[in-house]
Parts: C-alpha cells; sequence; structure tokens
C-alpha cells in the first residue's frame, strides 16, 4: 500500500487499477467531473465512482462546462462517503486537503493506493459569468489531463 502524494501521473497502482474513487469535500464540483470524464474515456475498463467527505448543493457551472464536452452530469445528486454501495477502491484520488486526510485514514482497509491531486476551487472566483466558467473549465481540463496520464494505459 502506497500513497503517490501529488504525482498525478504516477504508474503505481494507478496504472492497474480496475476501480477509482475521486473523493473531495461536498462531491458537487471536482470529484463528479472526474469521474464523469474517468467514465467517458474508460468506463468500458474501469469502474469509478465520487463522493464527498459530506454533500452539498449541485453547482449549476459543473452541468454547463461538462455538457461543452457532450457530458450531461446536471441531474446528478451527490453522494456522501458514508453513503457508497461499494467500500473498496484500488486507488482512491483526493481532490482537496480535507478529502485526502479522510481518504489516508480509509487507506489501511478501503484502498492500495492513495493520490492526491490538489484541485482549485472554481466557486471562489470572482467576476463575470465568463470568468467563473472559465475557472470550472481550468478544473475540468487540468482533471482530464490528470486522469489521461494516470489512466491512458488502462485501455
Amino acid at each position: 500500500m502506497a500513497e503517490q502524494g501529488d504525482q498525478a501521473g504516477a504508474k503505481g497502482t494507478g496504472g492497474n487499477a480496475t476501480s477509482v474513487l475521486f473523493l473531495c469535500n461536498h462531491n458537487i464540483i471536482r470529484s463528479p467531473m472526474a469521474e464523469a470524464l474517468t467514465r467517458l474515456n474508460f468506463g468500458q475498463k474501469l469502474f469509478c465512482a465520487s463522493a464527498g467527505v459530506r454533500t452539498g448543493s449541485p453547482d449549476p457551472f459543473v452541468g454547463e462546462v461538462m455538457n461543452e464536452l457532450g457530458v450531461n452530469i446536471r441531474d446528478r445528486e451527490p453522494v456522501a462517503l458514508e453513503d457508497l454501495d461499494d467500500s473498496w477502491f484500488d486507488v482512491i484520488i483526493t481532490l482537496s486537503p480535507t478529502a485526502h486526510h479522510v481518504a489516508l485514514e480509509m487507506l489501511h482497509v478501503e484502498a492500495n493506493e492513495v493520490l492526491y491531486w490538489p484541485s482549485a476551487d472554481p466557486t471562489v472566483v470572482q467576476g463575470s459569468r465568463d470568468q467563473v466558467l472559465e475557472a470550472y473549465r481550468d478544473v475540468r481540463d487540468r482533471l482530464l489531463d490528470n486522469i489521461l496520464k494516470l489512466f491512458g494505459d488502462a485501455g
């Protein structure tokens, strides 16, 4: 069991994983994006889920920027970690410091590996609608890049 820190492209267990959990604070922005992007690119080869340490209310900007890629997650409801149907994952990828701390506590019984991908919180961006959407797109695109680097050989 290894923690790969913030090495998004590490090919440890991640490169050979068959299941992954994306974990963030509220399961409304980063982790649902990551789950949807993984399903889009590796859905036939990799079981994936997402959850939050706790849940929040859906964010409409997430649906908008994901729809730009042809992925509809507008009706998706946030899921709390404690409400997941499955509790074992080859890899848990955390997207916030709080989620990372929780995942490290789970490591010995719930996963082979925990990776930390620090991800910006686009809700803190202020400005025009276009500036806010650009912040969400940036998070989406960085997640996609990390996913492709880590699981690119999953096919």
